[in-house]
């Protein structure tokens, strides 16, 4: 009895100093508390929750506007080599570390580190600065789409003719240029396309530079606010709204893809569309540069190093098989994304027949294949609001799900941290609406009429594949070298019932380590300033304030290294040893009913024999057995 009451006083002691989540996720109810019921965290309501939220989570714009583009540029079908050898080294593997990481620990992104390997709870950290900053500017797509679903409501899409309000005298319709001559002689006088002139003086109204940052366009302000209105009413409820929502908007956008990718093939001049996206160019694979952009494209396709994937598997049960579903869905993203390209290209292949061009010349990425060249495709199309109106649907749903399971990434971590705070109440419901608002009012400066030299500069430093890589090499260090692999892989096969294949092991502890060092190097050597429209010069202060955005996140993993080591006690490599160690119970959040007399007496716990740098646990910390 003396020894059950000692635990339950060390165990309230630490309730705040460790942070074992005990709250309930989106916040317990006054009525509970009242009640004196002991709040739990709360899971997802099923398995499909959990995988339709991975999937809408980072199945999204990427897939459909960056990947095509890529492989295009890249070799085509050669683009294939790196990209698969980046998936299996490196995007796989960080993926399934992540998710298995929640769910072992049932912690969000920051506190995961807390309990797993606390010297390097900077991980956690930067992760929360790259996605705090991420849903800063990628909402802002979700405004422009937005935008142009509103103007298809018109009699006749606003971007297919000439004399509008916006246009200028150098407007010329595409009839036009089907005359190659005119064509031509249009391209030699600097005239421009009406789609163009309404994205850049319609949409954007954009402005000479990023000196020039002009007053907020109200009406892309006002579409900014209503997604974030969305994005809020998504989640403000925890996994309960989210696992419901991700039913429509993860599954809509691939009814909606293969709806356009089954009219892109029938359209005359696919074929050679789809040529010019897999013909193989094997030379392309001496050049450095398609190595890093296979690197990136994986770590940004898998919205990996956001703390979005480890929040997502936090919500799981401790018994639940999160290899197998990884393996699947990461089957499943990179399937889509190959499927993407047979969409788009098909079209440009078409667009480009039409306009008597080569389709290199009507190939674009990002932004630009959104918002001109797949809207002046839907132009030369019978029923074009019926297919514009479809393609910025299954745009905007794309986004709006990787959006909200990102900020519900960033909400849960934040929420672990403070959880006896933030859990009572409606407080986390108050705490998202802050985090919105704040954000819009951040999001603003890009969606002023120089709000595109922002949202660039955001797009280029803040996420950039540099940060992602860096975060990526420093878990796989933490998980693999400091932790021990072997007790990761114990840890998993207590949660699964068997070991996952010994090839994700090898990966955690040498092939993506060496992958994101080499491909984090290559990119700083290979590393060109930023230009828009590659015109336009960013100021020296523009590129300044970018590399600041970068390094904010960067620089949180050695800054916590040191702190912590400083506020240790003992000899330098004591200091290491005792903050590298986990806290007592290796961390499980296994829970009571999964748990043997044994296993209560000595939970699952790692006692530094297989982790380069760890010991017996110094500073004892008692879970929640939750």
């Amino acid at each position: 009895m003396a020894q059950k009451e000692k635990l339950q006083c060390l165990k309230d002691f630490h309730k705040d100093t460790l942070k074992p989540s005990p709250g309930k996720s989106p916040g317990t109810r006054p009525e509970d508390e009242a009640e004196g019921k002991h709040p739990q965290r709360e899971k997802w309501a099923s398995k499909l929750d959990f995988v339709l939220s991975v999937a809408g989570g980072f199945v999204g714009l990427g897939n459909v506007w960056r990947f095509p583009y890529l492989c295009y540029k890249n070799g085509g079908g050669a683009f294939l080599i790196p990209y698969f050898i980046f998936l299996f080294g490196g995007g796989l593997p960080v993926f399934f570390l992540e998710v298995a990481l929640g769910q072992f620990t049932s912690e969000g992104g920051i506190t995961c580190w807390e309990k797993l390997c606390p010297i390097f709870t900077g991980i956690g950290y930067a992760s929360i600065v790259i996605v705090s900053l991420l849903n800063i500017y990628y909402i802002v797509i979700l405004a422009w789409g937005l935008y142009y679903l509103f103007q298809c409501f018109q009699p006749e899409l606003p971007w297919a003719k000439c004399k509008q309000p916006w246009n200028t005298d150098r407007c010329i319709e595409d009839t036009y240029r089907k005359n190659k001559t005119l064509w031509v002689a249009a391209n030699a006088s600097n005239f421009t396309s009406p789609v163009t002139e309404f994205w850049e003086h319609n949409v954007l109204g954009i402005t000479s530079g990023i000196e020039d940052i002009g007053p907020v366009k109200w009406d892309l302000a006002l579409c900014l606010l209503l997604v974030w209105v969305i994005c809020f009413f998504c989640i403000w409820k925890g996994v309960k709204s989210t696992g419901k929502v991700v039913y429509i908007t993860a599954t809509f956008p691939f009814v909606m893809l293969i709806v356009l990718l089954i009219r892109g093939v029938t359209l005359p001049g696919a074929s050679e569309g789809i040529k010019f996206y897999l013909y193989p160019d094997l030379a392309r694979l001496k050049d450095p540069e398609v190595w890093i952009d296979a690197g990136t494209q994986i770590f940004f396709s898998y919205a990996i190093c956001l703390g979005a994937m480890t929040s997502l598997g936090s919500y799981n049960k401790y018994k639940y098989n999160c290899y197998r579903d990884c393996l699947l869905l990461g089957a499943l993203n990179s399937g889509t994304s190959f499927v993407s390209g047979f969409a788009i290209f098909s079209v440009l292949g078409f667009m480009a027949q039409e306009q008597g061009v080569d389709i290199a010349d009507v190939a674009e990425s990002g932004p630009g294949l959104a918002f001109i060249a797949y809207p002046k495709a839907v132009t030369m199309m019978p029923f074009p609001t019926l297919w514009a109106i479809l393609f910025f649907i299954m745009l905007l749903l794309l986004g709006l799900d990787s959006q909200f399971v990102e900020v519900e990434g960033q909400i849960t971590s934040l929420v672990d941290l403070y959880p006896s705070f933030l859990r009572k109440g409606y407080r986390r419901e108050v705490f998202i609406a802050i985090i919105c608002c704040i954000s819009y009012l951040l999001g603003l400066t890009m969606v002023t009429k120089g709000g595109m030299y922002v949202f660039q500069l955001f797009d280029y430093y803040a996420a950039s594949g540099v940060c992602l890589l860096w975060v990526a090499f420093f878990e796989c260090i933490a998980v693999a070298w400091v932790y021990g692999v072997d007790n990761f892989y114990d840890a998993v096969e207590d949660m699964i019932g068997y070991r996952p294949n010994p090839w994700m092991k090898w990966s955690w502890s040498v092939i993506t380590p060496l992958l994101c060092m080499g491909c984090f190097i290559f990119s700083l050597v290979r590393y060109k300033p930023l230009t828009y429209n590659k015109v336009y010069q960013y100021p020296d202060w523009a590129v300044g304030i970018g590399w600041t955005l970068a390094l904010a996140s960067m620089i949180c993993i050695p800054m916590v290294v040191v702190i912590k080591i400083i506020r240790s006690d003992g000899p330098l490599i004591e200091r290491i040893k005792a903050v590298a160690a986990p806290v007592r119970g290796g961390a499980s959040s296994r829970p009571a009913d999964h748990r043997g007399p044994k296993d209560l007496a000595y939970p699952l716990d790692p006692n530094g024999n297989k982790g380069m740098l760890m010991k017996a646990p110094t500073h004892t910390i008692v879970e929640t057995m939750m």
